[in-house]
């Protein structure tokens, strides 16, 4: 019960899910060839990420646990609990779906501006200059990794849309 009051239970809760995610990975990778370093079969590269998700996991847990040890002293009790972000909570929720839709519908461009577009407007610190220009930077860094250099085959405006 005491792990669900410490202050560092978000640290505890990450770090087993990176070690649980990362663990199942690596096992599920078994399924497949691994290879060797110089000719890696299909089933490498996830085993050798599920192992390194475990690993940082791990360093989470140990260096939360340590920390609470070294903190054993009662906090004090003035620290101001936040309510849950809401508006946050909704934006992003909301940027996804738009993405799904809209991405069918107009294509690359419009769904990942407005993606990023509502997904900014949940930070309550963003002014309307900031969501604007960090929607246009994450479209053409969007459209410049996954369309041209990826080669992602999704097109960049519906014909329907243009």
């Amino acid at each position: 019960m005491e792990l669900l009051t410490s202050p560092r239970y978000k640290d505890y809760c990450g770090g087993l899910i990176l070690v649980i995610v990362g663990l199942a990975a690596a096992f599920q990778a078994q399924s497949y060839q691994i290879g060797t370093l110089t000719r890696m079969g299909p089933g490498f590269f996830p085993a050798a990420l599920g192992i390194i998700l475990a690993a940082a996991g791990a360093v989470l847990l140990g260096t939360t646990m340590a920390r609470n040890a070294r903190n054993a002293v009662i906090e004090d009790q003035s620290v101001r609990r936040h309510p849950p972000e809401w508006r946050g909570w909704a934006c992003i929720c909301l940027a996804v779906i738009a993405f799904a839709v809209l991405g069918e519908l107009t294509g690359l461009v419009p769904a990942t501006f407005t993606c990023v577009f509502i997904a900014a407007l949940g930070d309550r610190d963003n002014s309307l200059r900031d969501i604007v220009l960090l929607s246009i930077g994450v479209t053409i860094a969007g459209v410049a990794v996954f369309w041209w250099g990826l080669g992602i085959l999704f097109p960049l405006f519906s014909r329907d849309f243009m």
